[in-house]
């Protein structure tokens, strides 16, 4: 006979969404059931930001050493990467800001925590795999997103991986293909690079880190595609296991196909939600083509249902802070409803840890009209700081609409991207005209010299259009 649990606001999946979901609504004095059929610990902890960031620390340890010698510093011998103690520092530290998680999520009452995967068994009620059946008058599903593995590659077994793998090895491979030139193929194909790993990287068409300001791309391409050993273009021929590595073919346009094997590959082709096992057809959610709920992506809500989604499964931004966000607002609308409102979002920001970094802010060239808005560049190889550090390499391009010189967005390749980004979102969400981020403060020399750079660009270039 199934247990039947009673909750106001029952929250499927217990990531960077759905913790925040629950925060919300134990706020509003609601009883929350958070559910997590998985391992605790937040996909960003375990799988994702952290442990990636722990790789490439160590990547910039190697390349720092190896860049000594242009400051005129005689480091003697090249830099030895000892792959074992790199992946036992990135485990520890794993595990310890996973362990964080972990421990508030233990420290909540038992009532309010079921560790269990669940389906819908009709509107409002869940069935757990333990026989658990839920019953909630509202109900957030942020249950985040896994890894494709496209068919042709599930015939390499285990030497196919996704990046979830990675931060499980006990050492580097010797080589690895990354299938995909989005965030996580450039992060961790410049970081095992750097590590001494023999990396190639093949991208089926001409993207690269979701880039859209052609000129900015190209830029970032130039200047990371030797190291990544990118092949854009690249239609993949052939993929078979020879013993304990993969033979991967492929051909550009009408070439010649070229093979090559490696340890490891990587698939890094992008995530989809698991929305099949939810079994959302047993409801009267309204479903697309593709079986998504059709949701207000203001509110979050499910039309018409008091089902809200939250995180990576609504498919806007797989980003960590945007989850949270997503889940405040799910949790707040859950526990309002049928009250919901649209809440204020930040601004949008998305970063790259390459080296050089990469940014977009405002949704970056998307938001760009030629007949309303004018751009504002710095090269810099030619700005003051950047030169000094010898990290003089990229391009920048601000966005600014002409009618009332409102910032609209930018995007970047090069240095500090991560730091230049935060200033720029919070201009575009104080929504500053580029005169008014001109009249803030500029230290000297500072990498923030070149971003006044491209504002007094974008100013010059409306007065000329205008004239």
């Amino acid at each position: 006979m199934s247990k039947r649990i009673d909750c106001d606001v029952a929250i499927v999946g217990a990531g960077s969404a759905g913790l925040p979901a629950y925060r919300a609504v134990l706020d509003a004095g609601l009883k929350p059931l958070l559910i997590e059929g998985g391992p605790h610990g937040t996909m960003c902890a375990r799988v994702g930001c952290m442990p990636s960031k722990l790789l490439i620390a160590a990547a910039e340890a190697a390349a720092a050493i190896r860049h000594a010698p242009d400051f005129g510093v005689r480091v003697p011998g090249a830099p030895v990467v000892d792959g074992v103690a790199v992946m036992d520092r990135l485990r520890r530290e794993r595990d310890r800001f996973v362990g964080f998680v972990v421990d508030d999520v233990n420290a909540m009452p038992p009532e309010h925590r079921l560790d269990a995967k669940v389906e819908f068994q009709r509107d409002g009620v869940l069935q757990s795999d333990q026989g658990h059946e839920i019953h909630a008058s509202r109900i957030i599903l942020a249950i985040g997103t896994q890894p494709v593995v496209p068919e042709a590659y599930r015939a390499l077994e285990e030497l196919a991986i996704v990046n979830d793998d990675v931060f499980n090895w006990r050492d580097l491979p010797r080589s690895v293909l990354l299938v995909g030139s989005g965030v996580v193929g450039v992060e961790l194909g410049l970081a095992l690079a750097r590590l001494g790993v023999r990396v190639r990287v093949l991208n089926r068409s001409g993207s690269f880190a979701h880039l859209r300001d052609p000129a900015v791309r190209q830029t970032a391409v130039d200047l990371l595609a030797p190291e990544l050993n990118l092949v854009q273009g690249a239609q993949v021929t052939t993929v078979q296991r020879e013993g304990d590595q993969a033979l991967v073919g492929w051909t550009v346009g009408k070439g010649p196909e070229t093979r090559e094997r490696f340890d490891k590959v990587l698939l890094t082709a992008g995530r989809q939600p698991d929305l099949a096992s939810l079994h959302l057809e047993r409801t009267h959610m309204p479903l697309d083509d593709h079986g998504f709920p059709i949701i207000d992506p203001t509110t979050l809500q499910v039309r018409g249902e008091p089902v809200f989604l939250a995180g990576d499964v609504t498919g806007r931004h797989a980003i960590q802070h945007e989850a949270s966000d997503d889940g405040r607002l799910a949790g707040h609308n859950a526990a309002a409803w049928p009250q919901v409102q649209a809440l204020p979002r930040r601004a949008a920001m998305a970063v790259v840890f390459s080296n050089p970094q990469i940014m977009q802010v405002g949704g970056g060239f998307a938001v760009f009209d030629p007949d309303a808005m004018a751009i504002g560049a710095v090269d810099w190889t030619r700005q003051g700081r950047s030169r000094v550090m010898l990290r003089n390499h990229g391009l920048m391009h601000v966005y600014m609409r002409r009618s009332d010189q409102r910032f609209m967005g930018a995007e970047m390749v090069g240095p500090d991207a991560e730091h230049v980004a935060h200033l720029l979102a919070w201009a575009l969400q104080m929504e500053l005209t580029v005169p008014q981020m001109l009249r803030m403060p500029f230290y000297h020399p500072t990498i923030e010299e070149g971003v006044r750079t491209a504002l007094r660009e974008a100013v010059k270039q409306a007065a000329r259009v205008a004239s």
